[in-house]
């Protein structure tokens, strides 16, 4: 029999789970979220466990779940992502000396932090000395606690931690783009409420993660406090009037408040993959993949790919697995492309 799993995304607006059925390809055999009061999940930590707890336990019973394992992520200012160059040692070693290689890379102390890694690449230095190019990841134990005991908390059993932009690549990245044949690579930028993923990937591997502290909700914000407004109506606002054409004259009011919050947030996914390019060995980024609830304001996509001067597409979480009869409608099932990509990402973790 096929093995279940379910990956579980505690994001800022809402809470999301997706149950995959695991095959080649997966299949989506569940999905269902709920939203998530405002101020809950600040900045991607948990602030409000309780509310968070119940309600997960709503989107268990409303999404008719029955596996109690999940897959969660995490990706806020509190998880640290680096490549390093280390002497070349088998995985046991590496595991054992990993706190005392990476110390110098990593601003959380040693003591206060979990720590794992992902070996990406080997290679001989023009000395002749073998190295290994591993992926660092490090998260302060007293974020990961709240997590899981917000999880247990619901009646769940978190059995696998992962970093939400890794989980969001395994989900989304074309296992044979065209690409690839051109020696190039892919950033793929998943832009939530509160928090924006931006990960750059060669053949599969990721070689530079950001998580950058600002999302869709700093616009609805940004409207509601300026004009006076509450924030179903700025919402609705942001998504109605979105980024004006390139060259036409920005109008006063709600146009002149995102235009300005959307340059500093396309500034700062620019400074981004600048960094990556500056790398020794990056390769040129020849697309742009643009995924979450906040990706579709109108006309962002556009601007992305007029700033960072690379095409720019939407992604879709459902594009490489099997998707059962979720009853859902063609409409809900592109929605679910979208967010749904952490979820999907989480499930397929094996």
């Amino acid at each position: 029999m096929a093995r279940t799993t379910i990956g579980l995304d505690i994001g800022t607006t809402a809470v999301r789970a997706a149950e995959l059925k695991l095959g080649d390809p997966p299949t989506l055999t569940r999905f269902a979220q709920l939203s998530l009061p405002p101020g809950a999940v600040l900045n991607g930590e948990i602030s409000e466990p309780e509310t968070v707890s119940g309600v997960i336990r709503d989107l268990w019973r409303r999404g008719e779940f029955k596996g109690r394992r999940v897959a969660i992520a995490v990706a806020n200012q509190n998880v640290i992502v680096r490549p390093v160059d280390l002497p070349q040692m088998d995985e046991e070693e590496l595991r054992g000396a990993l706190q005392f290689q990476v110390a110098d890379y990593i601003p959380i102390p040693i003591e206060e932090a979990l720590l794992d890694f992902l070996i990406l690449d080997e290679f001989m230095t023009e000395e002749g000395d073998a190295m290994m190019r591993v992926l660092a990841v490090a998260a302060q134990k007293e974020m990961i606690s709240q997590f899981v005991r917000t999880v247990t908390g619901a009646g769940l059993e978190p059995v696998a931690v992962d970093v939400g932009p890794l989980a969001a690549l395994r989900a989304v990245a074309d296992p044979t783009p065209p690409l690839l044949e051109e020696r190039a690579a892919e950033a793929i930028i998943d832009i939530g409420g509160g928090i924006t993923d931006v990960v750059v990937h060669e053949r599969g591997a990721p070689k530079l993660v950001r998580i950058l502290l600002s999302g869709g909700n700093d616009l609805t914000q940004a409207l509601a406090t300026e004009l006076n407004m509450d924030l179903e109506d700025a919402e609705r606002e942001k998504i109605t009037i979105g980024l004006q054409p390139e060259g036409q004259p920005i109008a006063a009011g709600a146009a002149t408040i995102i235009e300005s919050r959307a340059r500093s947030f396309i500034d700062d996914v620019r400074r981004s993959l600048e960094y990556y390019r500056t790398q020794p060995d990056a390769l040129p980024i020849a697309r742009v993949t643009v995924i979450g609830g906040g990706s579709r304001l109108p006309r962002l996509a556009e601007r992305l790919a007029t700033a960072l001067h690379v095409p720019v597409e939407e992604g879709r979480a459902l594009d490489h697995i099997k998707v059962a009869d979720l009853g859902l409608t063609a409409e809900q099932l592109d929605q679910v492309a979208v967010v749904a990509s952490i979820a999907i990402g989480l499930g397929m973790e094996t």
